[in-house]
């Protein structure tokens, strides 16, 4: 029964990387769309701030699909979530979502939750990473 379940598991994972992968496609597609139609209005080949905000923001979208994508690869391989990855991607994600955002337009205190998510989330991926490195010395 639990190997039937294990195998269901694996086939789920592996479906939806694929999806994944399909997706990150799509959004690389959509990405060089938008590059190409902005470089092509008048004034040529220049950007105005907004819109390099929003193919700033779409370019970190596909990085997080990259990087969820290395995630799913990890667990399907090795069965274990990387918690590094994990957070990694948690910091694209923030920061795409940093760079899009009007900040004139926030209060004062949504930005100080934010860069509170964001120091959570580095020494977060610095012990992470720390304790990584000391379990390699260990091993030495």
């Amino acid at each position: 029964m639990m190997e039937r379940l294990a195998k269901f598991q694996k086939a789920v994972l592996t479906v939806l990387a694929w999806l994944m992968a399909i997706v990150v496609l799509l959004a690389t597609a959509e990405l060089f769309y938008i590059i190409a139609k902005e470089i092509a209005t008048p004034p040529l080949a220049l950007l105005e701030i907004d819109e390099l905000l929003n193919i700033f923001g779409h370019f970190l979208l596909v990085l997080i699909g990259i990087e969820l994508l290395e995630t799913f690869k990890i667990y399907i391989e090795e069965n274990v979530i990387n918690v590094q990855v994990v957070l990694l991607v948690a910091i694209i994600a923030v920061a795409r979502k940093v760079i899009i955002l009007d900040v004139k337009a926030l209060p004062s205190m949504t930005l100080i939750g934010i860069s509170m998510i964001v120091i959570s989330l580095s020494i977060g991926y610095y012990l992470v990473k720390k304790s990584q490195q000391d379990e390699k010395a260990c091993k030495l």
